[in-house]
């Protein structure tokens, strides 16, 4: 799979010693002292160099070096030009950018001092001010540990943000076994609609006393063989047992759509615009999403490949999902669409001046060894934190941090010549009636008090 022998090959320092033979059943066993030493030599080794990566990664966003290649954004063009999802391109890119104002914590992170998953979390939550004392926080912290810490650290920051409790967010998802799940933050009057709404949908999907359909819910996984043709999915979601989708056919408007390339989807040249059945036909088979390039929009149009002014005829052959950004590009710069043929295959793009554009490109050999990808003097113990498996102590972490804060801030009044001469005394709210009860119940000394000494 991977070619360990050639010189300049990046897992050619993760091999074996020579000195370790082979035994003649199987193949040679390695000290575990030696594997530990070469993983975590080579996860520090990964941490400088996806600092470096970052860094480059911040320039490319901060030039609008993906603005050549047509796309909406620097995460788009991630996704599309180094293989990543959506999600990852989104989060490397966020980094990226704060790496830019943190000069300390992207020191350490360079050196390999703090791993990729610790800076993903201290950039949720530092700033130029505390990033210093962040990343000393962060160093004996593992990276589980680090998470914990920045999420009580944003709750702690967002408790008195009026804005922040007001703040809407809903947020769907369908899980590898098909079930759906989400998360949502509404005000208390759009709360209470949504979970009115959410009762009265599950009240509906429990169904009467004594009915037959009472068991059966959205959530009724699909069963049987994948082929049998009663089953079905919803719209660019999971599938759905027949049972379900006999439930919601009884009070569902039905619409059909015959899944083959006959003539019923055809209307030539008889008008431009594609009717309801095409548009139901081609999201169907763009599977909603635009189909131009590291593109994922899902708010589409219909393009014709070959224009209709010059003669393209609105067939589903002849009709493609376009974003609204794209179908533009497309008409304004002259980008030309290869229709598939016959027998079927992929739709082609080529940018104005010929070249193609693929759909994904492919990442170019590694060229020498991971060690010459940074600058970092890595050894087998620089990635591990000096962590001795104590529990953290969430509360007294947070007030640590904080503390250093409101102190940084005190330090930095007294350096102007307004504040030099101030002094500021913390003292309780009741510290007047304490000190009066004192001198009262205190004994009351006329004369100097004389301790004696032993001879």
């Amino acid at each position: 799979m991977f070619d360990t022998d050639r010189p300049g090959s990046v897992f050619a320092a993760a091999m074996p010693p020579a000195d370790v033979a082979a035994s003649p059943a199987g193949p040679a066993r390695v000290p575990l002292e030696w594997l530990e030493a070469q993983i975590c030599e080579l996860a520090g080794h990964l941490a400088a160099a996806t600092c470096r990566f970052l860094v480059l990664l911040g320039d490319f966003d901060a030039r609008q070096g993906w603005a050549s290649w047509e796309m909406t954004s620097c995460a788009q063009w991630l996704s599309w030009k180094c293989q990543m999802s959506s999600g990852t391109a989104r989060e490397h890119v966020r980094v990226a950018r704060a790496l830019r104002d943190l000069p300390v914590i992207r020191a350490r992170f360079a050196a390999a001092r703090l791993s990729y998953a610790k800076v993903r979390a201290l950039t949720r939550i530092a700033t130029p001010a505390t990033e210093a004392d962040q990343a000393e926080l962060a160093g004996p912290m593992t990276g589980n540990q680090l998470e914990r810490f920045a999420r009580a650290h944003r709750q702690v920051t967002r408790a008195d943000d009026a804005e922040a409790r007001v703040r809407r967010r809903l947020v769907w998802r369908f899980e590898e076994d098909g079930s759906l799940s989400g998360t949502f933050r509404l005000p208390p009057l759009a709360g209470a609609v949504l979970l009115q709404a959410l009762r009265a949908a599950c009240d509906d999907l429990a169904g009467p006393a004594g009915d037959p359909r009472g068991d059966v819910s959205a959530e009724t996984p699909a069963r049987g063989d994948p082929a049998d043709p009663a089953r079905c999915h919803v719209e660019d979601g999971s599938a759905l047992s027949v049972s379900t989708a006999q439930m919601l056919s009884c009070t569902a408007a039905l619409s059909w759509m015959r899944h083959d390339r006959g003539a019923v989807l055809a209307l030539g040249r008889r008008r431009r615009k594609p009717n309801a059945a095409i548009r139901r036909a081609a999201r169907e088979r763009d599977n909603c999403r635009c189909r131009f390039p590291g593109c994922e929009s899902r708010r589409v149009d219909l393009h014709h490949i070959q224009h209709w002014i010059n003669g393209g005829r609105t067939d589903l052959e002849n009709l493609i999902s376009l974003c609204a950004y794209h179908h533009k590009l497309v008409h304004d710069r002259g980008y030309l669409i290869a229709a598939p043929p016959p027998g079927g295959g992929a739709v082609a793009f080529y940018r104005p001046d010929g070249s193609p554009l693929p759909s994904s490109p492919l990442l170019p050999e590694p060229d020498g060894p991971i060690d010459q990808a940074h600058d970092a003097d890595i050894t087998p113990d620089t990635i591990i934190p000096p962590w001795y498996g104590e529990h953290l102590d969430l509360d007294y972490a947070i007030y640590v941090c904080f503390a250093n804060a409101r102190i940084r801030e005190e330090r930095e009044q007294g350096a102007d010549p307004a504040h030099r001469d101030r002094v500021t005394v913390y003292e309780p709210e009741d510290c007047a009636e304490l000190t009066r009860r004192y001198f009262e119940q205190a004994p009351r000394r006329t004369g100097p008090t004389l301790i004696p000494i032993q001879a």
